[in-house]
């Protein structure tokens, strides 16, 4: 190899590297961690009904669902709540903010807002 050839390698070599730990930083930096906006939202389909009537009973799927998300990802849960994705499907915020109390979850977070709801 050329005298210039081989500083230019290393370099392209640390500047690949660089960048893949960049972008591996940037897929993680989302509300919902690496899980995709559209698939955690997929994952609460069981709280669809919950979240357009306050009356409606919740079914202890969507309970499990929204315990899991609180204990992993609140900020999920809220990002969520909050996405157009939510809004597309008819989700009531102001209903669905009061999932997590209506299942009994104990570790909810409590007096924590949520754009401009407040889960109780």
């Amino acid at each position: 190899m050329s005298f210039h050839t081989k500083p230019c390698l290393v370099f392209m070599f640390v500047f690949l590297v660089a960048t893949r730990v960049c972008i591996q930083q940037v897929d993680a930096a989302g509300e919902c961690g690496r899980t995709p906006i559209r698939s955690a939202a997929t994952s609460l389909s069981p709280c669809l009904s919950a979240a357009g009537n306050l009356r409606a009973k919740v079914p202890p799927t969507c309970c499990t669902k929204v315990g899991a998300l609180i204990k992993t990802a609140p900020k999920c849960l809220c990002a969520v709540l909050l996405s157009p994705l939510a809004k597309q499907a008819g989700i009531n915020p102001a209903i669905a903010i009061t999932i997590p109390k209506r299942c009994n979850i104990r570790n909810r977070p409590a007096g924590k807002k949520c754009g401009r709801y407040v889960v109780p």
